[in-house]
């Protein structure tokens, strides 16, 4: 029975498509936002297979100026500064707030864990409103290994002085949910728009389509019935 519920930050707890005004500004339209995110997300994981780590902020630029160069794009230094500073503005979903309020007064002990450092991390939560509601704010960078390596979710467990059985992962992201399931921890997928589960892998216990939902099924099986 996981007590400890590590919240991926972006897609999951915070909404990227508040970038897409930024994208189509750039590259004249909003499904540029999915492209980029998508190269984002392949770049860091090769880095993390070929042991070669860049921090997330710098794979994400890295990204941007792949993505003009293949739609023909000359990036201006303002153009990537639009965007990291858009990321650390994001909103969190509409459920995001009621649904952590709810987790925590039900005695789960919460926490973060992303891929970005802990300043972006630190200010996208803080901008999101949602600072008082985790324990502590994890940044796969301490360990310079990004997800779904398994370095980061031990880091959790072992910075928190539980065994790594007691962290449930909560994702929209497939490959997190892997990298949780396979590194001892359980896990919860978000089935936001668009994503979906890799059936190459371990089903998670807990599937919802918002965190509203995975809420109610956290608490569900994590509070001792009368």
């Amino acid at each position: 029975m996981a007590r400890v519920i590590a919240f991926d930050v972006n897609e999951t707890l915070l909404d990227l498509r508040a970038l897409d005004p930024d994208f189509v500004q750039i590259f004249g339209e909003a499904a540029a936002r999915r492209e980029w995110f998508s190269q984002m997300l392949q770049s860091a994981l090769v880095a993390t297979v070929t042991g070669v780590y860049t921090d997330f902020g710098r794979t994400g630029i890295a990204a941007l100026d792949m993505l003009a160069e293949r739609r023909g794009i000359i990036l201006t230094e303002a153009d990537r500064q639009r965007i990291r500073e858009g990321m650390r503005r994001l909103p969190p979903y509409p459920e995001v707030r009621a649904s952590l309020e709810r987790l925590r007064d039900a005695g789960l002990r919460m926490v973060t864990l992303t891929n970005s450092t802990e300043a972006v991390a630190m200010a996208q939560i803080t901008n999101a409103g949602l600072c008082d509601l985790f324990e502590q704010v994890f940044s796969a960078d301490t360990v310079q290994r990004l997800k779904p390596a398994p370095e980061p979710y031990h880091m959790v467990a072992a910075r928190l002085g539980v065994p790594i059985g007691q962290v449930r992962l909560v994702a929209a992201h497939a490959s997190d949910i892997a990298g949780a399931l396979r590194a001892g921890c359980a896990a919860a997928f978000v089935a936001r728009p668009g994503m979906v589960l890799d059936p190459l892998v371990e089903q998670p216990d807990i599937i919802g389509s918002d965190l509203r939902d995975i809420a109610d099924q956290i608490i569900a099986v994590t509070t001792p019935q009368a």
